[in-house]
């Protein structure tokens, strides 16, 4: 159990590497560095002799080679699939330790091997199909989810090897509505965080809080959320008009201050309640600090650091939220939960 622990401990840190890695080489223009895959350009790592890199242009007519791009999708590529063996490596231990002993519940870990294959098939369709918006966004997603599936999953773990006895009820008394409800809204913010950077909207607007010195400007929201596109398009730097852009642009805005609302109010009321004050205090920090992210990707026009870690934070604040929803619960409890 113990090593079941330390290994679930390692993937949930990767796990974060892998979302801030893939947000820093989606942001640096580098989701066509390498233009197949597993490989790129043909090759275990990237070309970086003359002769390689000739013959990989060679081959690639359509993308020429930048070292620069090229190298930073690969080490995306091998922290994933680090990921990928490891979630592999946790199912497996999973079940012997299931065998043993039923107080360890397995369907988190057999969810998460089928949703880690849906990763890497998202993974290659992103090279493959050109950056399409909502592969992007769903690889995204996806992320997410594995991410606060391994949390669940460590939480569990550490719960079965040191039970809590005698809580106290009082303690865990958790506005589970509320909760639940930010999970839905952050959720989908993120949906509109990734639809935003995928169709490369961030900076359709360059002032806050209005939009090109407009509290509502020309939008097309019908273009904007056209979920299916020609496959085949080089979607890198997007296709989408000035309008369609500012409808995204403006949509995400909006998100985020339902969001504001909605896990303020939650953060609140875990506050008030002494069990959870702690639980509630690192939401609303969280909250904050990401609000404050989000704010100054506009006024400083999308700074690579501060982008990156509005990506952190979002996988930061659902593991925050998800730890709120987890309660502590008996063996035979456990044993029949997720």
């Amino acid at each position: 159990m113990q090593l079941l622990q330390r290994i679930s401990t390692l993937a949930l840190f990767l796990a974060l590497v892998v979302i801030v890695l893939g947000a820093w080489v989606r942001l640096s223009d580098a989701g066509l560095g390498c233009p197949d895959w597993p490989g790129c350009y043909g090759h275990l790592t990237w070309p970086t002799q003359a002769d390689e890199i000739a013959a990989a242009e060679q081959n690639y007519p359509e993308r020429p080679v930048e070292t620069d791009k090229a190298w930073k999708e690969v080490i995306h590529r091998y922290f994933a699939g680090t990921l990928g063996l490891l979630v592999f490596v946790i199912a497996w231990l999973h079940w012997l330790a299931r065998r043993q002993s039923n107080t360890l519940p397995l369907a988190p870990a057999l969810i998460l091997v089928p949703l880690i294959i849906l990763q890497a098939l998202f993974g290659m369709w992103t090279v493959t199909l050109k950056l399409l918006p909502w592969v992007v966004t769903t690889h995204l997603l996806g992320g997410m989810l594995t991410f606060a599936l391994l949390f669940w999953i460590n939480r569990n773990i550490r719960y079965a090897q040191q039970p809590v006895i005698n809580e106290n009820a009082a303690n865990y008394q958790r506005p589970r509505f509320w909760v639940i409800a930010s999970l839905v809204i952050l959720t989908a913010q993120i949906f509109l965080g990734g639809w935003t950077s995928s169709n490369y909207a961030a900076l359709a607007c360059l002032d806050f809080p209005t939009c090109q010195q407009q509290w509502w400007p020309q939008t097309d929201f019908s273009e904007a959320f056209t979920l299916w596109r020609e496959i085949g398009v080089d979607y890198e730097g997007g296709v989408l008009d000035q309008a369609a852009r500012n409808a995204i642009h403006i949509t995400h805005r909006i998100g985020a201050l339902i969001a504001l609302l909605v896990i303020g109010i939650t953060a609140g009321r875990l506050i008030s309640n002494t069990g959870t004050r702690s639980q509630g205090v690192v939401i609303a920090l969280l909250l904050g600090i990401q609000i404050i992210l989000g704010i100054q990707n506009v006024l400083l026009k999308l700074p690579l650091i501060n982008a990156v870690a509005h990506n952190g934070v979002a996988a930061l604040l659902l593991i925050a939220l998800v730890n709120a929803l987890w309660r502590p619960r008996s063996h035979q409890q456990l044993s029949t939960s997720l």
